[in-house]
Formats: structure tokens, C-alpha cells, sequence
């Protein structure tokens, strides 16, 4: 599993417990939280009323008149009153008294007057002297139950009577309701806000990364990339420290590779001219002894341009980006380059078509002088396989943000065998005209070249007969 995604898991997984447990609590506790608090001033209310009914007891007995008189003209319909997220209109308070016995002798409803009340949670806990309190559905048809807090009506030390003051739920309740909803829409907010930012912590942690695994698949393939940017956290110092290590590995085995390669292809030119110079030694022929000087002359010649494309590439390939920056015009470069064959084209009587497509010049911003390595080396090597009288084309098409050099001849292709091969250091195939096989470094150059234009480089048979190399060059 990625690490994006475990965190992203996590993460997740923790905000949703979280959320569960808020939802739980706003579901469980709020609730009697809700109804505590309309229950503590209830029973305020109730011992007020009760002590003043002690007041007005008469012979050691609750006396009604006091209620009746002062509770006769309590309104249902007040003064709409703005409390927090509801507007309340209607009295809905229900006040009741009983005697010692537990029978009502007062109901501000009028409904209960001398009915038993004595079996009464609140009633019956309250003439025992405890706190009474009860919470019941006032009838079938009323869906929310009222909630009853009684005080004891006192004569001296006797309990007289009791005093219950009951006040419906529904307030509460809605109360509840907005709550939870208000809870439950912050805390769908908070979740995925939480989300969100685990989207881009995870992103900010995971991009570098990627960013690395990136640039290290591409040095696996072979290509030149540009050391990333990873910040300057674990990430990037890992960075820094795999970046040293492929540093030291590459150079290690850089001079490896050259001094394996340089002592094979010098074996060839040396063991030749290591002959011609024994043989140099016998009495011969002038003819013949001028014919071995100039099999020296060669082999010293293709021993020059192996060291020096050689060296060319060398610092090809030490650089880890483009140093002189310049804007250059391919298309001069393409002409400039044919002109420089010209001797070549007259002596093998091959022509070069030039064919342009778009708009001239096209700009490219890179180093000149590997520009031009790239486009003479895929010409030279049209020219090398190209039979007498033949032609080699030269195209230039844009594509988007790309401007692709096509560099075509009318060769014997190149073999399925060999198509893999070509762009490696030393390879070589011999060339139809001469049998020769050049230094193979040419198109090892176009592609260290390219790479670093961030470009690339391709070469593939043409359906008649022939191949064509492609240089792909990003453009702005």
C-alpha cells in the first residue's frame, strides 16, 4: 500500500472516530444535560410556591385560595419571547397541589381537582420527605411527556401538602433537535476539512517522494534528468545522499567501463600497426612498403578520432546540465551542417533534400555546440550508409511543443538485431561502401546530447528500404 494512502487512511480513520464519539456524546449526554438544566429552576419554582402556601395554611392544612386567587388570570398566550434559536408564545407551565394524602386540591389545568395523586412518583417521594420528581405523557394523543419537580408544603416540621410544577418537553426537545443538527453539520464540516488537509499533508509528504522514486527510475533507464527539488527535510537530505552515492558509483564505474572499452578498441589499430612496423623492417618492394605506410597512417588516424570523439563524449557525460544556454536557430544549424558535407555529397554524388515545415527560424535554447554534434553525427551516419546517387532527406516538423529533425537515407536498413544496439558506446556496423566499421561514438553522442536538451533520440527502419533518426527537441 502507498504511504500516501496509509495516511490518508489514518488520518481518516482517527476523524471518524472522533466523529462518532461527538455524535454519541451530542446523543447520550446532551440530552439530560438539557433537561438537568430546565430541571433545577423548576425546582426552585417549586419550593417557592410551596413555602408560600406554607404561609397561607390554615389549621394545619393546605389552603387553596391563594392559588385559585393568583393563578386565576395566568394567560396562555404571552409576549413572543426571542430565547436563543426558538420564540416562545405560550405559558405551558401546569401547577398542582395536594394534600397530606396525596389528592389534588389544586390544578391550574382545572382538569385533576380530587383526583389521588398519591401513587405519584413525584407526590408520593415528596410526603416522604424525599425529592420527588416523575416524567409522564399527559395523555395518548400528546406525543411529549412533562416532566414534574415537587416541593413539600410545610406547618412547622409536618408535611401538609405537596406543591408539583410540570413543564412539557417539546422545548427541550427541539432544542435538542437544532443542537444535534448544528453538531452534527460541524462536526461534517470539521471531518471534511480534515480530509481535506489530510489530502494535502499527505501530498506535501508523499510529493517529494515520488519526486525521487521519479528521478531514480529515470537514472535506472539511463536517462538524464535534473536533481529534483525535495526541500530540506528527511526526504531531501535523503535525496542529497543518494545523489552523492550515484555520483561516486557512476564515476567508478565510468572509468571502469572506458579503460575496458579504450584498451579493446585500441587492440585492433595497435595490432596492426604493430605489423606493418615488423614488417617495414624486410626488404620489400617500394609499392608495397608505401602501401604499409599508409595502413599506419590509417590505423594512427581511426586511433585520433576514437580518442577524440571519445574525450567528446566524455565531457558529454560528465555534465549533469546545460552550461552555455543560448537561443539557436536549427534551421541554420541543419543548413550550416549539410554545407560542411558538401566534399562528401560531391564525392558519393548523394544528394541532400531539405524540406521545412511551419514557420522559420525554429528556436531552440540549449548549447550550440552539442545542437550541431547532434544533427552532423545522425547526417554523417545518413551519408556513411547511403549507396552512390542515392538522397538523404532532411525534414523539420513541429508538433506541439515539440520540433522533431527526421534525417532519412536510402541504406540497406539497419538489421533487427542491431536496432537495440545502436546508440550503445563502441557499436558499430560495417559501412556498405568501405566495409569499415567507424569509431562507434557518433550517435552515443546524439544521445548524451539530447538527454540533456531534454530531448530524445530514435532511429528505425522505413518501410522501402532505409532508416530514418529522429531528434526530438522540446520547444517553448
Amino acid at each position: 500500500m502507498k504511504i500516501k494512502i496509509r495516511i490518508f487512511l489514518a488520518i481518516l480513520i482517527v476523524a471518524g472516530i472522533g466523529f462518532t464519539l461527538l455524535v454519541r456524546w451530542v446523543t447520550t449526554d446532551l440530552r439530560p444535560q438539557l433537561r438537568g438544566a430546565t430541571e433545577e429552576p423548576l425546582a426552585d419554582l417549586a419550593w417557592v410556591l410551596a413555602s408560600m402556601a406554607g404561609a397561607q395554611a390554615t389549621e394545619g392544612a393546605v389552603d387553596a385560595a391563594l392559588f385559585r386567587q393568583a393563578l386565576a388570570n395566568m394567560p396562555r398566550q404571552i409576549t413572543p419571547a426571542p430565547i436563543y434559536d426558538f420564540v416562545k408564545t405560550t405559558m405551558d407551565l401546569r401547577i398542582y397541589m395536594t394534600d397530606a394524602a396525596g389528592r389534588v386540591v389544586f390544578d391550574s389545568t382545572g382538569r385533576d381537582e380530587g383526583a389521588d395523586y398519591s401513587r405519584w412518583n413525584d407526590v408520593m417521594l415528596t410526603l416522604q420527605g424525599k425529592y420527588g420528581t416523575r416524567t409522564s405523557t399527559e395523555s395518548e394523543m400528546d406525543p411529549f411527556s412533562t416532566m414534574y419537580v415537587a416541593a413539600p408544603v410545610r406547618a412547622g416540621e409536618k408535611i401538609i401538602g405537596v406543591v408539583s410544577i410540570g413543564k412539557p418537553t417539546w422545548n427541550v426537545n427541539a432544542i435538542f433537535e437544532q443542537s444535534k443538527r448544528k453538531v452534527v453539520v460541524g462536526g461534517l464540516l470539521t471531518f471534511a476539512a480534515v480530509v481535506l488537509v489530510t489530502l494535502v499533508v499527505s501530498a506535501m509528504v508523499v510529493r517529494p517522494i515520488e519526486r525521487l522514486t521519479t528521478y531514480v527510475q529515470s537514472v535506472g533507464r539511463g536517462r538524464r534528468e535534473p536533481f529534483p527539488g525535495l526541500g530540506g527535510g528527511e526526504v531531501g537530505q535523503l535525496g542529497k545522499a543518494f545523489e552523492e552515492m550515484r555520483s561516486a558509483l557512476e564515476g567508478k564505474q565510468y572509468v571502469e567501463n572506458y579503460v575496458q572499452t579504450l584498451t579493446h578498441e585500441m587492440k585492433s589499430p595497435l595490432a596492426a600497426i604493430q605489423g606493418a612496423v615488423e614488417l617495414l623492417r624486410e626488404e620489400m618492394p617500394g609499392e608495397r612498403r608505401m602501401r604499409f605506410h599508409a595502413n599506419i597512417e590509417d590505423e594512427v588516424k581511426r586511433m585520433q578520432q576514437v580518442i577524440d570523439r571519445l574525450l567528446l563524449l566524455s565531457s558529454i557525460e560528465n555534465k549533469k546540465a546545460l552550461q552555455e544556454i543560448e537561443a539557436v536557430d536549427l534551421v541554420d544549424v541543419v543548413k550550416e551542417t549539410v554545407q560542411s558535407f558538401s566534399a562528401v555529397c560531391l564525392t558519393k554524388k548523394v544528394d541532400i533534400d531539405i524540406s521545412l515545415s511551419g514557420t522559420e527560424p525554429v528556436i531552440l535554447h540549449g548549447e550550440a555546440f552539442l545542437i550541431y554534434q547532434a544533427v552532423a553525427n545522425v547526417i554523417q551516419n545518413a551519408l556513411d550508409f547511403s549507396p552512390r546517387g542515392a538522397t538523404v532527406s532532411v525534414r523539420i516538423v513541429r508538433e506541439g511543443k515539440a520540433v522533431q529533425l527526421k534525417v532519412g537515407d536510402q541504406g540497406p536498413g539497419i538489421p533487427d538485431y542491431a536496432l537495440p544496439r545502436v546508440f550503445e558506446r563502441f557499436y558499430s556496423l560495417n559501412r556498405p561502401d568501405t566495409g569499415k566499421k567507424s569509431s562507434g561514438l557518433g550517435l552515443s553522442v546524439v544521445r548524451e546530447a539530447m538527454l540533456l536538451h531534454g530531448g530524445s533520440a530514435s532511429i528505425a527502419n522505413l518501410p522501402g528500404g532505409g532508416a530514418v533518426a529522429t531528434l526530438v527537441f522540446p520547444v517553448d
